[in-house]
């Protein structure tokens, strides 16, 4: 490795380097779209179990035990008889109220709180005087500010910004002002099967924020407006466009069963749905089969919420839901980098730390990161202060995908609190500071770090975070390799996203040292038969650099220094490829997790490729 980060691109060691990392691997079989993704680990010992008890499957998550009198009553309130009817049939139906107030764990944005307070919406960095937003449901807004604003998701971070006393007069107002412009359900924006379940959840965990003040007027509004809402949601949640939409839905329903008088049958009904919903939106390994960060958080801190409502009611959460959540932490803490935050996948922006380990603290699930990665596919390779993380899985299917990205081997890497690596991300986040007229070009196989051919998307990205034909079959192999130098791991996949279009396969190999200081990588492009199409294709090769990190190039254009924040240095160096192709350095974005767009480099690797196949190895090796 000393050979090829001397820039002796053609001296015959560098040659040896990297013939050894195929030289013995066969070719890998594709597999079918929804079959589960291969894991092999050479040494068994080196897969600890998922958890430190026993691993969990979805066979353990069934609605909670009910007697046939309760069946029965589930089944009847599905097909429209009354709660008020099937608890006290010879009595009037029960004024809305709230039976008890909530303590949710779960802590807002202070910051943001606070902006409120002074008198505007701060959403992802944009400012939106309260008096200036337009709340009615048929006003079009971007994505982050319909979740924020029609969600309700501000009451938390009012909550967490002072004294009840001191935020009540803030939070009675808007919600006045989104009452006043959304006078009963209809079929625009706040009437997203997702938004009115936060909004749900939300006014019924921060009910003292909007019933405890002097507004006497609005006190019966809000109860109405929840009593509407709850029926609402009864009857189109199995209309969910997705399943975090069903599965937020059913977790309102039951939140509302537990708060509001004569809501047994609601609950029952709620339960049955919510299980049912849980097992559609996840995996068997506790992925979200949308592939999302996002996502996953939100299933985790809508049951940590809900959890709250039946400590409120002086009830236990359901077994099958705390064993739900204790599946589905263990997929977000494998995706964690040296500063504990999450990565830039499936549109997520970069999570700060602090707020994915209060999400965290606030379930209570103490556990293990994944190892036995199946359909949430993003594998991890660990050495010293490095850590790598690949996308070795097919892209969500239209039902889960949100913010789909053509992400397909795309890889991120971090040196202890730096991140090295990264991919663009950010496309949840479009329409705050990151504009939503790009949100299509983060969601692109050239916003991450990966190949591209011929400026292609190896999966088409659609509009509303969909995503078309593309990658079918993935096939992933891992395991790890002895050396005089220590154990190295190694990570081999690969793709057909461009089979159809230019009859290659895209493969990629990595290998970690054990030490963490070099990773290897090689991009491989192999055509189906022995022989492939004539001609060439045009092909890139890019890795976003993370924020802060300063690049130049070598001399001769093969490699280039890499410079982290702290002083720290990596080399990167190109290996030889069929093309000759050299390094380049071009401008590139990276959206954290706050939404804030950040200017960064990005080295790229770019030439014409024979349409015969072709490979291009690469090194960044740790300085010093």
């Amino acid at each position: 490795m000393d050979a090829l980060l001397s820039g002796q691109s053609e001296h015959k060691p560098e040659e040896d380097l990297f013939g050894e990392i195929h030289a013995d691997a066969p070719a890998l079989p594709l597999k079918r779209r929804d079959a589960q993704p291969v894991a092999r680990v050479t040494d068994e010992a080196a897969a600890p179990p998922v958890t430190e008890v026993r691993a969990l499957v979805l066979s353990d998550f069934v609605p909670p035990k009910a007697d046939f009198t309760e069946k029965l009553v589930r089944f009847a309130y599905r097909f429209g008889v009354g709660g008020a009817t099937l608890t006290a049939p010879f009595r009037k139906p029960a004024r809305p109220r709230l039976l008890a107030t909530v303590e949710s764990p779960l802590a807002g944005d202070r910051t943001a709180g606070m902006a409120l307070r002074a008198g505007h919406f701060l959403i992802h960095g944009v400012k939106a005087p309260i008096g200036e937003v337009d709340y009615a449901s048929s006003s079009r807004m971007a994505p982050p500010f319909e979740r924020v604003i029609h969600g309700f998701a501000w009451l938390r971070d009012l909550a967490a910004a002072g004294q009840r006393e001191q935020c009540v007069d803030t939070a009675e107002r808007i919600t006045r002002l989104w009452l006043d412009a959304n006078p009963k359900p209809g079929k625009c924006a706040a009437w997203q099967v997702e938004h009115a379940a936060h909004r749900l959840i939300a006014w019924l965990v921060h009910a003292p924020l909007v019933l405890s003040g002097q507004n006497e007027k609005l006190r019966p509004r809000l109860l109405a407006a929840i009593d509407d809402t709850a029926r609402w949601l009864d009857h189109e949640v199995r209309r969910a466009p997705d399943p975090l939409s069903e599965v937020l839905g059913w977790g309102a329903i039951t939140a509302a069963g537990l708060l509001m008088p004569q809501g047994k049958p609601r609950r029952l009904y709620g339960e049955a749905g919510l299980i049912a919903a849980l097992g559609d939106f996840v995996g068997e390994d506790g992925g979200a089969l949308s592939r999302s960060p996002m996502a996953q958080m939100d299933a985790i801190a809508m049951l940590t919420d809900l959890e709250a409502c039946y400590k409120a009611t002086g009830r236990d959460l359901p077994a099958s839901l705390g064993l739900m959540r204790e599946l589905l932490v263990p997929p977000l803490l494998a995706m964690r980098h040296g500063d504990g935050g999450l990565g830039s996948w499936q549109g997520n922006g970069a999570t700060r730390a602090d707020r994915l380990a209060a999400l965290l603290d606030a379930s209570g699930v103490r556990t293990r990161p994944l190892k036995d990665v199946r359909h949430w596919g993003y594998h991890r390779l660990a050495g010293g202060k490095t850590v790598v993380q690949i996308d070795a899985a097919p892209p969500p299917r239209a039902r889960h995908a949100r913010w789909g990205c053509a992400s397909t081997l795309a890889f991120e890497m971090s040196d202890g609190p730096h991140r090295l690596i990264v991919n663009c991300g950010g496309a949840a986040l479009a329409g705050g500071q990151v504009p939503a007229r790009i949100e299509q070009g983060l969601r692109a196989t050239a916003a991450h770090s990966a190949l591209v051919l011929d400026n292609a998307n190896s999966t088409a990205v659609l509009l509303g975070g969909k995503l078309g034909k593309g990658v079918e079959q993935v096939e992933v192999e891992r395991g790890e390799i002895a050396r005089a130098s220590g154990e190295v791991q190694r990570i081999e996949a690969s793709h057909d996203g461009y089979l159809a279009r230019y009859g290659l396969i895209h493969r990629r190999i990595l290998m970690l040292r054990g030490d963490g200081t070099e990773l290897l990588g090689e991009d491989i492009l192999l055509p189906p038969a022995k022989k492939g199409q004539r001609g060439k294709v045009g092909f890139a090769i890019r890795f976003h650099l993370g924020r802060g990190v300063e690049a130049r190039l070598a001399e001769d254009r093969r490699g280039a220094s890499l410079v982290l924040p702290d002083g720290g240095l990596w080399q990167f160096r190109l290996g030889g490829n069929d093309a000759g192709a050299g390094v380049e350095i071009e401008d590139s974005m990276w959206v954290d997790g706050d939404g804030r767009p950040h200017a960064i480099e990005q080295l790229v690797i770019q030439g014409m490729a024979s349409r015969g196949g072709g490979q291009f190895s690469w090194l960044l090796k740790k300085m010093g």
